[in-house]
């Protein structure tokens, strides 16, 4: 089971404030245990939304709409990627990590990723050889990098 684990912004985050050392080492202590258990597939801290952009699509058009966001609950400050046995697993990770946003409080959120199976009859074995070509093409293009 694949899941993406979501950190979610507060107004430090928001503001910019970088971590201190100690959170820095503390999260590369945190992610090398993961890497070491096999969980981890990836994952990075986001910049504040003030730098970011939004586009809604209203009918045919597309509306661009520059950051910050309203909401500091619902932007996403990072991520993560991983490969857990069950949610439960994934629980259980996200209860060992360092309190990412000290003296704040912070949400983690953890959203299954969907799997080829959970598509049904629409997605065709066509539709997911080609998926499967993508993912090829991808890894082959990052190793490039």
């Amino acid at each position: 089971m694949r899941v993406m684990v979501i950190i979610k912004a507060t107004k430090s985050t928001e503001a910019g404030v970088m971590p201190s050392e100690q959170l820095l080492a503390d999260m590369t202590k945190f992610n090398e245990a993961l890497v070491q258990a096999g969980v981890m597939l990836g994952g990075d801290g986001l910049k504040p939304s003030s730098q970011g952009k939004k586009v809604r699509f209203v009918g045919d058009k597309r509306l661009v709409i520059d950051g910050p966001f309203a909401e500091t609950k619902e932007v996403i400050a990072g991520y993560w990627i991983w490969q857990v046995k069950s949610m439960d697993e994934a629980i259980e990770w996200v209860n060992r990590c360092p309190h990412p946003m000290p003296g704040e409080d912070t949400e983690i959120e953890i959203r299954p990723f969907f799997e080829a199976e959970d598509f049904g009859a629409e997605f065709t074995p066509e539709l997911q050889e080609r998926e499967e070509r993508m993912r090829v093409e991808i890894e082959r293009q990052q190793g490039k990098q």
